[in-house]
């Protein structure tokens, strides 16, 4: 209420003293039709000034901030991958039987076109994303998650994320993931019922994080080459890679 007060007066003290400043013109030069005939002209550009601000100069400020937000959201998501992402995937990947039938279409390079990283995603998305749980070390996930835990705290508080719902829904199926494990003892005396229900929990943090590694390794393909040049090299789906060029 108060700032809708302080503009109201703001607004009638710039009126009156445009009023004032009218008056002294007239009385030094006593030309009316001087001074209306440049009331009106500046009447009409008004519309005129408020498509350029709103249209034009409000749409270029927003594509910067939108493009600077982006680059900020793109920096936690390759932070996540960076301290915990890509060694969780090369872990569960390693576990999937049926890695093969997409491992070749995650290898991917410098050459491929965003019509080749759609057609890839389309396929991703119609995966069945399966993991042998037999072969899966829960006690060392565990360790792993929960020394990762503060991290991905942090991570869940940036407001960045309210930009990015895919990547929030990863990270929250991480966390949950993290929780069910924290709250569990002895995974060996596990019944099959309780095993089948974090088989659910990690087929879901698997498929949301092949998609999202997907999405960050073309942003980084098409903004920054040197960093898209050492995810490549360090795939995780990629038993052969390794950082060093050769």
């Amino acid at each position: 209420m108060k700032n809708i007060r302080w503009q109201l007066i703001l607004g009638v003290g710039l009126l009156a003293l445009s009023a004032i400043l009218y008056m002294i013109h007239f009385g030094l030069f006593h030309d009316a039709h001087h001074i209306f005939i440049y009331l009106v002209g500046d009447i009409a550009f008004v519309p005129i000034e408020v498509l350029m601000v709103t249209l034009v100069i409000h749409r270029l400020l927003s594509a910067r901030e939108k493009k600077l937000k982006l680059q900020k959201l793109n920096m936690v998501i390759g932070t996540f991958f960076s301290e915990v992402g890509t060694h969780l995937l090369a872990l569960i990947s390693d576990r999937d039987p049926d890695l093969d039938e997409i491992r070749k279409d995650l290898m991917i390079t410098g050459e491929w076109t965003d019509r080749k990283v759609a057609e890839v995603s389309r396929k991703l998305l119609a995966h069945t994303y399966k993991v042998d749980m037999s072969e899966v070390n829960l006690a060392d996930l565990q360790s792993y998650l929960t020394s990762k835990r503060d991290f991905l705290v942090r991570l869940l508080e940036n407001p960045l994320l309210l930009d990015n719902e895919t990547f929030t829904r990863l990270l929250r199926a991480v966390f949950h993931f993290t929780e069910e494990l924290e709250a569990r003892d002895d995974f060996r005396t596990l019944p099959e019922t309780d095993i089948d229900h974090l088989a659910g929990d990690i087929h879901r943090v698997y498929a949301r994080l092949v998609q999202q590694w997907l999405c960050y390794m073309k942003y980084l393909k098409d903004s920054h080459p040197y960093l898209f040049s050492l995810a490549m090299r360090t795939n995780p789906f990629d038993r052969a890679a390794t950082p060093v060029v050769t």
